[in-house]
C-alpha cells in the first residue's frame, strides 16, 4: 500500500511540476517579452487580467495539488532516504517547494499585487512595468527551472523504483 501510495504521488507529481513548468516556460520565453512590447497599459491590463484569471482557472488545483504532493515526497523521502529514489524525492520535493511555491509567495504574487494597485496609463506605471517585466521574469525563470527539476527528480525516483 505504501508502495501504491508513493508510486501513485511521484506519477502525479512529475506530471503537475511538468505542466507547471510548460506554463512558466512559455512566459519565460514569449510571453513576459510579448506584453513588454506592446504599449504600457495594454501590457499591464493583459498581465493584471491574466492574474485574475489564472486564480479561476484549472490552474489553482494542480498548482496546489502538486505544492502538497511535493511537499509530501520530501517528508517521504527522508523516511526512505537509504531505499531507491529517496534522495531523489527529498531534493525534488523541496526545488519543488522552495523553487516554486516559496518563490511565487515571497516574490511573484506581491508584484502582481503591487501591478493590480497601479492604473495601467499613469506615469507611475511606467517605472513599475519596467521593473516588474525585469523582476518578474527573473523569479519566473527560478520557478520555470525549480518545476523542471523537480519533475525529472520524481521520473528518476520513479525508474529508480
Amino acid at each position: 500500500m505504501r508502495q501504491l501510495l508513493t508510486t501513485g504521488l511521484l506519477w502525479f507529481s512529475a506530471i503537475g511540476c511538468g505542466l507547471i513548468a510548460g506554463l512558466y516556460f512559455a512566459f519565460s520565453t514569449f510571453i513576459m517579452t510579448a506584453l513588454g512590447r506592446i504599449d504600457q497599459a495594454a501590457g499591464i491590463a493583459a498581465m493584471n487580467s491574466i492574474n485574475v484569471e489564472i486564480v479561476r482557472s484549472v490552474f489553482m488545483p494542480f498548482f496546489l495539488g502538486t505544492t502538497v504532493s511535493c511537499a509530501a515526497l520530501a517528508v517521504m523521502g527522508l523516511l526512505r532516504l537509504s531505499e531507491p529514489g529517496g534522495a531523489a524525492m527529498i531534493v525534488g520535493g523541496g526545488a519543488y517547494v522552495i523553487g516554486m511555491f516559496v518563490v511565487t509567495v515571497v516574490f511573484n504574487v506581491p508584484l502582481n499585487n503591487a501591478l493590480a494597485a497601479v492604473r495601467p496609463s499613469s506615469p507611475e506605471a511606467a517605472s513599475l512595468w519596467a521593473v516588474y517585466l525585469k523582476d518578474w521574469t527573473f523569479w519566473n525563470h527560478v520557478r520555470t527551472v525549480a518545476s523542471l527539476g523537480a519533475s525529472a527528480l520524481f521520473i528518476a525516483a520513479l525508474a529508480g523504483s
